[in-house]
């Protein structure tokens, strides 16, 4: 039986660099450009007209659509042409249009993606963003620099989130909003600028989340933000009533992280190191 791999298909009308990096399977359409540091995994698919600049690495299975620059300069007035790099993971979807740059000079020298998330149209990711697994941002939508969104999060469309600012996971943002402060986990925020409004309770039962914890997480929504209680008090109350499970201990703590940093935003405390 044949095991052989099937070889990098590449169109005659692509233009990339011979020290680029294929794996098998991997397809390159027409009027594509590939720089030489790109390293694209197996069966990563490049539809047609899409830029590759810089240190890129693309994982696997990955589909990436017309116009997307991956890997472009930081658009950081400071950046000193360092090279910095962009990581990211398998079986993404990137729509037309996304931009994904790389990093600067001021954290990890990474920007980095996940796996199993859906960039739709339009989509900008600046330098230094962190982003986790299943996380989807709606078409138009744009992260300022060192942006973190962690895992199964979901940004409608045009959402603008600004540079630093943290999204947690399970959270939601709705349409159009304007993120200006840290988004707890588990929490749906709307509005300009974008506020909790109530748990994301479609997120966590589409991934199975028990009954008990949902209602524990809604009772720290309440105490957070309707009762306003501070968040010593909310600790309490939750304790006193059996509450402190993993879930809402993450939550606490990322609460108390963005009430430690500047503006709201836990992760201005690195722009200070930096």
């Amino acid at each position: 039986m044949d095991t052989q791999e099937p070889a990098p298909k590449v169109s005659n009308l692509a233009c990339v660099d011979p020290a680029a990096s294929l794996a098998p399977g991997v397809e390159i359409g027409p009027f594509c450009v590939i720089g030489p540091k790109a390293k694209i995994g197996r069966n990563t698919k490049l539809i047609n007209n899409v830029t590759i600049l810089g240190d890129v690495t693309l994982g696997e299975d990955n589909l990436v659509s017309p116009g997307a620059v991956l890997g472009g300069e930081p658009q950081d007035v400071s950046y000193r042409g360092t090279d910095t790099k962009v990581v990211i993971g398998d079986r993404n979807v990137i729509r037309e249009c996304v931009t994904i740059n790389r990093a600067s000079e001021k954290e990890d020298y990474y920007t980095r993606v996940g796996s199993d998330c859906y960039f739709m149209g339009n989509v900008h990711i600046a330098h230094d963003c962190m982003i986790g697994d299943r996380v989807i941002i709606g078409h138009g939508s744009m992260l300022g620099g060192h942006v973190h969104v962690d895992h199964h999060a979901t940004l409608s469309g045009s959402v603008a989130v600004t540079h630093y600012g943290a999204i947690g996971c399970y959270a939601f943002i709705g349409a159009a909003g304007r993120v200006l402060q840290d988004i707890a986990p588990y929490m749906l925020a709307d509005g300009s600028p974008a506020r909790p409004r109530c748990i994301n309770i479609v997120a966590l039962r589409r991934n199975d989340f028990e009954q008990p914890v949902v209602d524990a997480i809604n009772e720290a929504y309440r105490l957070m933000y309707r009762a306003r209680v501070g968040l010593s008090n909310c600790e309490e109350i939750l304790k006193s009533k059996g509450h402190l499970i993993p879930e809402i201990s993450h939550f606490l703590e990322s609460v108390a992280q963005s009430q430690a940093g500047r503006h709201g935003r836990g992760r201005e405390l690195r722009r200070k190191a930096a």
